[in-house]
């Protein structure tokens, strides 16, 4: 549904070790960084960046939002959500869960975290209809 997502971040080699670390966990290559210093994740057609935003102001996380990431398997998730708490993210929503998706009724594994910058994330996995 998406071609690219941008977050910012203070802290790129912060950002590397953590992103690179969730990302393994599902099988995501390690970023490549663009001519702006800029860490560029690719999968499945979709664009993940992470960089110093472009105004020159600190970098801030969105009140209410959520960036939520499609994990193959549930061990998946819960592999995404250790991975970043062993590399600088928090835990936020409890443990890694299976619940009822709001979105179809069936079941979903869930994960959340934030990011070393605040950024809040999710790891979601989505039983097979």
């Amino acid at each position: 549904m998406f071609r690219h997502l941008v977050l910012g971040t203070d802290d790129i080699e912060r950002a590397r070790i953590f992103y690179d670390a969730t990302f393994a966990a599902m099988g995501i290559a390690p970023a490549q960084a663009d001519a702006k210093g800029r860490l560029l994740y690719r999968d499945g057609g979709g664009l993940f960046i992470v960089g110093h935003p472009i105004d020159g102001q600190p970098a801030s996380h969105a009140n209410g939002g959520t960036v939520g990431f499609l994990a193959p398997t549930p061990e998946a998730v819960k592999a995404w959500h250790a991975a970043g708490l062993a590399h600088g993210g928090q835990a936020c929503e409890g443990e890694p869960e299976n619940r009822i998706s709001p979105a179809t009724g069936g079941g979903i594994w869930v994960a959340y975290l934030r990011d070393p910058d605040g950024n809040k994330l999710c790891a979601a996995w989505d039983e097979p209809q």
